[in-house]
């Protein structure tokens, strides 16, 4: 077993007025996984040989495009989670929803705010809508990689009890919910799992994509994000504890479809779909001529 680091939420406090306020690991994440995707997106949109032609996007339109994605991802994770995961508590406390800063995003809910605030943006502007989502498909994982570390140092999201020799002993409830006197309990580091496979697996398959010309097939990154984020989550869910809504005394697991013992998560529920359309824009691109 691994002791959990000592690695503190916050990058640093300061106290103004008898007030804290923190800069977490978790905001930074997302700031810089913005950051590394516009500038990805500006360098794919330099290259017009990568494209085969015109690329769907101006360098200086990258910086507006930032904006609409900001607002995608914060209000769609939000949401999402909110339906998702814990719709009755929030119908039961409306004014929860929007205290985004204790914490509560989904990813499922993220990624269809960024595809409507893509589409309004492409109706806006003229631009080419699948084109554009391929440029935000080679982005995206720059940002899954960061969120899922700041996960981890968040000791958030942990995976299910293991003996594995690299189980982590995180701290608070997730040390307790399966200690015995023998022990502390250990569990998988799902988040770390996650940021390989969705952050570092699927970020240098889309770039090695992009290097044989996958840009020059509207809707094959697309595709190929799609079904590889959607495979790799389906995977981690297997190792990843369920959240706790979803967890009783008989379904251990939190399945939401199927029995206690076989059956399927609430993330894996929602990844099939992302599976399902990833084949079918990659089949789709290859076989347009």
């Amino acid at each position: 077993m691994i002791p959990f680091p000592d690695i503190s939420p916050d990058i640093v406090t300061i106290t103004i007025a008898g007030r804290d306020f923190s800069l977490r690991w978790y905001a930074m994440a997302y700031l810089v996984g913005l950051l590394l995707g516009w500038r990805i997106i500006v360098a794919l949109a330099r290259r017009p040989a990568l494209w085969g032609g015109e690329p769907p996007l101006r360098p200086a339109q990258v910086e507006e495009l930032l904006t609409w994605i900001v607002a995608g991802v914060i209000l769609g994770g939000r949401l999402g989670f909110v339906l998702f995961y814990e719709p009755a508590y929030y119908l039961s406390h409306p004014a929860e929803i929007v205290k985004v800063w204790q914490g509560g995003m989904s990813f499922h809910g993220g990624f269809l705010g960024v595809v409507i605030a893509a589409w309004l943006y492409a109706r806006r502007t003229g631009t080419q809508a699948l084109r554009l989502a391929d440029a935000l498909a080679v982005a995206a994982p720059a940002g899954l990689l960061l969120g899922r570390i700041a996960n981890f140092i968040n000791a958030e999201l942990w995976g299910r009890p293991t003996s594995a020799p690299w189980g982590v002993i995180f701290p608070g409830d997730a040390a307790q919910a399966c200690a015995s006197a023998a022990g502390p309990c250990a569990r998988h580091p799902s988040q770390l799992y996650e940021a390989g496979l969705e952050g570092l697996v699927l970020g240098l398959v889309m770039l090695m994509l992009v290097r044989a010309g996958g840009l020059r097939r509207p809707g094959l990154c697309l595709g190929v994000f799609l079904g590889g984020y959607g495979l790799a989550r389906f995977v981690v869910e297997f190792f990843r504890q369920a959240d706790a809504q979803f967890v009783t005394p008989d379904n251990p697991w939190g399945h939401v479809l199927g029995g206690p013992v076989w059956g399927i998560t609430m993330g894996q529920l929602l990844s099939l779909p992302m599976i399902l359309a990833g084949l079918g824009f990659a089949c789709w691109a290859l076989a347009r001529r």
